[in-house]
């Protein structure tokens, strides 16, 4: 059990970029197409964080012509590049599963003032 702790513990990323549920982030994902590989951007709301340590993923959520489309990312993961803070939301809740039966400006998440 001591060396599966050495082995994540060295494999972590040094930088953990620091969100937490409700912000809106961007995440730049490194796609393989063919040999070239590219940066994508999916920008949306952080609707939960699951785990801890080299398992850790968060969910991202945006809404595209009207469809909802959800991803899930590992934090340390290499295809994950890097995730900026568009902007910091207010929540009182850890998952927020509930924007997802929302429509319009009931789906929104408020900003937090700083």
């Amino acid at each position: 059990m001591d060396a599966l702790k050495l082995i994540s513990d060295s494999s972590l990323k040094s930088e953990v970029p620091a969100f937490e549920v409700g912000d809106t982030v961007k995440v730049h994902v490194r796609i393989k197409e063919g040999q070239k590989y590219r940066i994508q951007v999916f920008e949306g709301t952080v609707i939960a964080k699951r785990h801890g340590g080299i398992q850790e993923t968060f969910t991202v959520r945006r809404v595209a012509h009207g469809c909802g489309i959800e991803r899930v990312f590992p934090v340390h993961s290499p295809v994950v590049d890097k995730v900026e803070v568009v902007r910091h939301g207010k929540v009182r809740r850890s998952k927020l599963y509930y924007i997802r039966d929302r429509v319009g400006k009931a789906a929104k998440v408020k900003e937090q003032i700083q």
